[in-house]
């Protein structure tokens, strides 16, 4: 591993094409905030449209200003006059190996997961394949296509009855609960699906898991991860959709939860072993259901650019395992220097 210099240059991108863009940009504005000192940032700001705005007016946006500016392709100048770049963006176009290929093609150091876990870690039907494949218990799911429902809906309906009632319908690549809807019966599903495919070519129909609770475990590291206590997440509404996790009052976050040390044991040996299944680095937060009328335990999914406000569950979840929002960011600066 090559040390980093004491306080690196780090362009912070944010923003994003994707529907997670705001969410990308709170994260940022966190960072910026709590961690200055420790690391010298150079924010850049991607528009809605792709475009990379200037330092100037990147800025500008991250301090509230939603005037339109004029944007550019792909600043490689930017890029490479650093000592490593922080893709702080979620969702497609940031989180799913796109950006990680163009800056291992450059040859640049970066924060987080590779092109290969990236990709997995983004698009479901690909990561569930994945974990399903390395032994990890997961809910009964199925892969859907919009060409598939255009062309012959009665067949896919038939073949989504096995899964019962209710399902989560999902797009395949997207994240922070975007497009996801919870039915109850085939009416339902059937507008969930058009819903997803507005989002994505490919959707995932999950079987409910029932009586569950919400568990996540934040991961650290790249081949031998730390995993972080256990955090729990609970709420009224149907399901943890996008306003429920993004406005204040409406889901409870307990760090640590209180579950019996042997599940938060199995929990964090799970969220490793994920980790390591889809070949991820540097950070993700993993989130599992546990039903304690049965005691089963399961792999919900695994995100590797989780969100990172000074609120959000990966730091909250490190810092009651003793590390800070300014350590944690600056261990995971560090770890973008680690051979890989």
């Amino acid at each position: 591993m090559t040390a980093p210099p004491d306080r690196p240059r780090v362009l912070l991108l944010c923003g994003g094409r994707s529907a997670e863009h705001e969410v990308s940009i709170a994260s940022a504005r966190s960072l910026l905030a709590e961690t200055s000192e420790r690391v010298a940032w150079e924010p850049r700001v991607i528009d809605r449209d792709g475009r990379w705005l200037d330092a100037a007016a990147s800025l500008r946006r991250l301090a509230g200003d939603d005037a339109t500016a004029t944007g550019a392709p792909v600043d490689l100048e930017a890029l490479t006059d650093v000592d490593a770049v922080f893709p702080l963006i979620h969702g497609p176009f940031g989180e799913d190996g796109r950006l990680q290929g163009l800056f291992e093609v450059l040859d640049v150091r970066y924060v987080g997961s590779g092109v290969l876990g990236s990709a997995v870690g983004m698009d479901k039907l690909v990561m569930k394949a994945v974990l399903g494949a390395a032994g990890l218990p997961q809910v009964a799911h199925e892969g859907v296509t919009r060409d598939a429902w255009r062309r012959a809906p009665d067949a896919v309906r038939a073949r989504l009855d096995d899964l019962g009632w209710p399902v989560y319908v999902k797009p395949a690549n997207l994240g922070s609960s975007i497009g996801i809807a919870r039915a109850g019966d085939p009416t339902e599903r059937d507008a969930a699906l058009d819903a997803a495919f507005g989002f994505d070519r490919r959707a995932i129909v999950e079987r409910a898991f029932p009586d569950k609770r919400e568990l996540e475990v934040a991961v650290l590291g790249v081949d031998d991860p730390e995993a972080s206590v256990v955090g729990e997440i609970s709420f009224g509404s149907a399901f943890y959709d996008y306003a429920t996790k993004y406005e204040v009052g409406r889901a409870r976050l307990d760090v640590p939860a209180d579950v019996p040390e042997r599940v938060a044991d199995a929990c964090r040996a799970l969220a490793r072993r994920a980790f390591l299944a889809v070949d991820a680095a540097g950070l993700a937060r993993v989130d599992l259901f546990w039903s304690p009328s049965r005691d089963e335990l399961v792999v919900n999914e695994i995100n590797t650019m989780p969100g990172f406000t000074a609120t959000s569950m990966y730091p909250r979840l490190w810092a009651a395992s003793g590390l800070a929002y300014p350590e944690l960011a600056a261990r995971l600066v560090a770890l973008a220097f680690a051979e890989r």
